[in-house]
């Protein structure tokens, strides 16, 4: 960022008219400017953080074969944590970010003050239960152990998912904010709470665990086949999409990208190569 230039009492007067002059002479389309009052400048990449799969893999893939067509430069940068490439666009330290869904953005905005705002869906990562030691959801008995995400969004969502499929009872009501004292039968069952990213290691010390698509994919998991049960797809209202800091919206790279992630090429690429572990979320709301 450009550091502001301090201008004397003698100065001003001409410093003002000289800036005037300047902006009758340049474009005043909002598109041009970023969220800090900056210049876009269009001919520099396009950074976007993202969870290494499936959500850097489907940038790469815009990157290596749909980019250069429509003059956009683009730059994945690979976080493996929740947190940090929202931060990261806050500050301005990438241009966006590809990895999350409304709620936890939501959740994420009200406990940090950050001003992250979603651009276009994408696609939409099935929520599952995985287990090494058992085979099928009836053999998870009392005195088992599940793995929960612990970040608000993703246990309501778990916990929803468990009681979707009878193996604990919910208060009414409580939606995608519960959270495990929420619970009004665990039948048995006992719960540890990780951070989403290291559930899938606790897959050995655990006897059932409730893991996020992308992070299942990175464990050579295929949701489709591997897990017990997943999420329906249909309603689900956990798109993941490509989000920017507000005020970023109208960068024309942003554009672009937003029009190649939604484009027929990466709905196939999507299908075709996660086979229903992963599904395009073109067109579903945000909100």
């Amino acid at each position: 960022m450009r550091k502001n230039i301090k201008v004397t009492a003698l100065t001003a007067a001409s410093a003002a008219l000289a800036l005037g002059l300047t902006a009758c002479g340049s474009s005043s389309d909002p598109s041009s400017t970023k969220a800090d009052g900056g210049k876009v400048d269009e001919s520099k990449p396009l950074v976007i953080a993202a969870s290494p799969s499936p959500h850097a893999d489907i940038l790469n893939f815009v990157k290596d074969k749909l980019a250069a067509k429509e003059g956009l430069k683009l730059e994945v940068k690979e976080f493996t944590d929740y947190v940090l490439p929202n931060t990261a666009t806050e500050q301005g330290q990438v241009d966006g970010n590809y990895f999350q869904h409304k709620p936890y953005l939501d959740d994420f905005n009200k406990k940090n003050g950050t001003h992250i705002v979603p651009v276009v869906n994408v696609h939409l990562e099935p929520l599952g239960l995985y287990s090494k030691k058992v085979k099928a959801l009836t053999d998870i008995k009392a005195g088992q152990t599940v793995a929960v995400p612990n970040d608000t969004t993703n246990e309501g969502r778990a916990l929803q998912l468990l009681a979707a499929n009878n193996l604990i009872t919910l208060k009414e009501g409580v939606g995608t904010a519960a959270k495990l004292s929420d619970i009004t039968d665990k039948k048995g069952l006992e719960f540890k709470e990780l951070e989403a990213a290291t559930v899938p290691r606790a897959l050995n010390d655990v006897d059932a665990a409730v893991i996020n698509g992308n992070y299942a994919l990175e464990a050579k998991l295929s949701p489709a086949k591997d897990a017990l049960v997943l999420e329906k797809a249909e309603g689900n209202p956990y798109a993941n999409f490509l989000a920017v800091k507000a005020g970023n919206e109208k960068d024309p790279r942003i554009e672009k990208l937003a029009k190649l992630l939604n484009s027929d090429e990466v709905k196939k690429f999507i299908e075709d190569k996660y086979q229903g572990s992963v599904v395009p979320a073109f067109g579903a709301p945000t909100a």
